[in-house]
């Protein structure tokens, strides 16, 4: 699996989601590896298929705002209710900060 290197401003991104991180090399590679847990769903590097949700390009408060939708219970579900909350606020805000990184795959 290729994974492609996050743009500029999704490092910036980054960077800014996690104020108090001790390296961001290491934050990077944390959010690669938690985000590719959401590759059988939407793809390798948030570039779904079909007609599931991608997630790459989309902007990191948009994609907080609906995991927390789904955390919450209003937004309706098949099993994201349940995945959404098996992660820490921390590591939400690294996967919606790489998926935020990412190129959408071109039509």
């Amino acid at each position: 699996m290729s994974l492609a290197f996050p743009t500029r401003w999704g490092l910036c991104a980054l960077a800014l989601a996690l104020p108090m991180a001790p390296s961001l090399a290491q934050d990077l590679q944390l959010a690669r590896n938690l985000a590719a847990t959401c590759a059988n769903c939407h793809g390798t590097n948030g570039n779904a298929r079909g007609d599931m949700k991608p997630l790459a390009g989309m902007p990191a408060d948009k994609l907080l705002a609906l995991w927390a939708d789904y955390k919450s219970g209003a937004q309706p579900a098949t099993i994201m209710h349940q995945i959404s909350k098996g992660y820490t606020d921390e590591q939400v805000r690294l996967i919606a900060a790489y998926f935020a990184s990412q190129s959408p795959a071109k039509p």
